[in-house]
C-alpha cells in the first residue's frame, strides 16, 4: 500500500475530511488532495506531523511492503499540552485583567502629544507669555511622561502572558474534557457586551473628529487645535473599548481554536503581529523626525492619520502574501 492510500485510510478513520486534516497539517485542501491522488508526496517534516496525528510509525507510512498499522507508543500526554479548567479560568481571568492595563497604555499613547500641541498653540499666542521653547519642552516632557506610563504596562501584561505564550504559537494544545462547554458558555455570555461595547468604540471613533470639522469653520487657529485635542480624547476612548473587548474575546478563541486562532490563522496573525510592529515603529520614527526638524508639531499628527488608513492596506496585502503558499 502507497503513502498516498495509507493516508486517505488514516484519515477516513479518523472521521476527518480533507478540510479537516488540512486545517490540522496547516496545509491547503488540494494539498491533501495531491497527496491523496499521489501528485505530490510530503516532505519529512510533514510526514513526521502525519505520524505524531495519526499515531502511526513513520516506517508504517513510509515502506509500501508494510501493509498493517505500526501504533507508536502513546506520546499525547507528552507532545500535546492539556489545559485543565483551573487553569482556563487563570488564563481567562489574567487576560480580562491585562485588558484593562493594555487598553489603559493604549489610551495613554494616544493622548500623549495632547499638552505639546496646545502648549505649541499657546506659545504662538502673545497672551499666554509662554516661549515656543518652554511649551516645546513642557510639551515632550508631559508626552515622555506618558509614555514611560505605557510601555510598563505592556511589558508586564506581556510577562505575565508568558506561562500561556504557547496559545499564540503552532505548539498543539488540548482542552480537558468539559473545558470547552464552560469556554464556549462564558464566550456566549460576554457575547451581548462584546457587542455592545464595540458598537459604541466604532460610533465614538467615526465621529471623533466632529469637534475639529465644526472648529474649522470658527476660523480661529487655537479653538482647532484644542478640538483637535478633544478628538484624540475622543478617538482614544473609543480605541480603550475596543480593546477592552477584544482582548477578552480573544482570549476565549484562542482557547476554542477559533476565528484567527485556528493553525492557519495563527501563521497569518504571526506576519501580522511582524509587519504591524514594524510598520508602527517606522511611522512613529517618520513623526519624531519631521516634527524635530520642522517643529510643526501642530501639522504632523497627520502622519498617524494616514498611517493608520494605509495600515488596513498593509495588512491586507500580509494576508494575501500569508495564503499564497496555501494556493501552491
Amino acid at each position: 500500500m502507497i503513502l498516498a492510500d495509507k493516508i486517505i485510510k488514516l484519515r477516513k478513520k479518523n472521521g476527518w475530511s480533507q478540510e479537516e486534516l488540512a486545517e490540522k497539517m496547516n496545509v491547503s485542501r488540494q494539498a491533501v488532495s495531491k497527496w491523496e491522488s499521489a501528485q505530490t508526496i510530503p516532505d519529512l517534516e510533514k510526514i513526521l506531523q502525519l505520524g505524531r496525528l495519526f499515531g502511526v510509525t513513520t516506517d508504517y507510512l513510509l515502506k509500501d511492503e508494510i501493509e498493517d498499522e505500526e501504533a507508536t507508543e502513546d506520546i499525547s500526554d507528552h507532545t500535546v499540552r492539556r489545559i485543565t479548567l483551573e487553569q482556563a479560568n487563570t488564563y481567562l481571568e489574567q487576560r480580562k485583567s491585562a485588558s484593562v492595563k493594555i487598553a489603559l497604555a493604549t489610551f495613554l499613547c494616544i493622548i500623549s502629544p495632547i499638552a505639546l500641541i496646545l502648549l505649541g498653540s499657546c506659545s504662538e499666542i502673545a497672551g499666554f507669555g509662554i516661549s515656543e521653547n518652554v511649551a516645546g519642552a513642557v510639551g515632550l516632557a508631559v508626552l515622555f511622561a506618558f509614555l514611560l506610563c505605557a510601555i510598563p504596562l505592556y511589558i508586564y501584561c506581556g510577562f505575565k502572558n508568558d506561562p500561556f505564550a504557547f496559545l499564540d504559537k503552532k505548539e498543539p494544545f488540548e482542552l480537558e474534557y468539559g473545558v470547552k462547554g464552560i469556554v464556549e458558555e462564558r464566550k456566549k455570555q460576554f457575547r451581548a457586551t462584546y457587542v455592545k461595547w464595540n458598537i459604541i468604540a466604532t460610533c465614538l471613533c467615526v465621529f471623533s473628529p466632529v469637534p475639529l470639522i465644526i472648529s474649522s469653520f470658527a476660523g480661529n487657529e487655537f479653538l482647532s487645535v484644542a478640538m483637535l485635542a478633544v478628538t484624540m480624547v475622543i478617538a482614544g476612548v473609543g480605541v480603550f473599548m475596543f480593546i477592552l473587548a477584544g482582548v477578552r474575546n480573544a482570549s476565549m478563541q484562542k482557547l476554542l481554536k477559533e476565528g484567527e486562532y485556528t493553525e492557519k490563522g495563527k501563521t497569518k496573525s504571526g506576519i501580522r503581529d511582524v509587519v504591524g510592529v514594524v510598520y508602527w515603529g517606522v511611522l512613529t520614527a517618520i513623526y519624531l523626525t519631521w516634527s524635530f526638524l520642522t517643529n510643526h508639531w501642530h501639522i504632523t499628527w497627520i502622519v498617524f492619520a494616514v498611517g493608520g488608513v494605509l495600515f488596513n492596506v498593509v495588512m491586507s496585502v500580509c494576508d494575501y502574501i500569508a495564503d499564497r503558499p496555501n494556493k501552491d
